[in-house]
């Protein structure tokens, strides 16, 4: 009888951690919002600026990337650009979750 007690209070105890955890990871998703991330292609022809909820805050375009002759060329620049600075936000995302439930390797979604 008196054993299982001692299972009930490790299982109190294991949904306290995993509370504190939850709320630290949304503290955390919070910060991680306010965070931008630049990232430049075609050798800086085209910069961006997003932030941590996938938002684009700039686009800088050089006056040399736009030729009227070659406008497919800045679209795949501008593509490109998007998806690296996508790609960056999701990796910081994760590197920063990654830190805080010290590779727990929780599946994705969890929290």
């Amino acid at each position: 009888m008196f054993g299982n007690m001692g299972n009930m209070g490790n299982m109190a105890g294991m949904m306290k951690k995993v509370q504190k955890l939850q709320a630290d990871m949304a503290k955390l998703q919070e910060k991680l919002k306010a965070r931008t991330v630049e990232v430049s292609s075609g050798g800086g022809a085209i910069k961006i600026i997003i932030n941590g909820e996938k938002q684009i805050q700039s686009v800088k375009i050089e006056p040399s990337a736009v030729d009227p002759q070659d406008v497919e060329m800045l679209e795949d620049l501008i593509a490109a650009a998007v998806n690296e600075a996508i790609k960056k936000v999701d990796d910081m995302m994760a590197a920063e979750m990654g830190k805080l439930t010290g590779g727990l390797n929780l599946p994705p979604g969890l929290f």
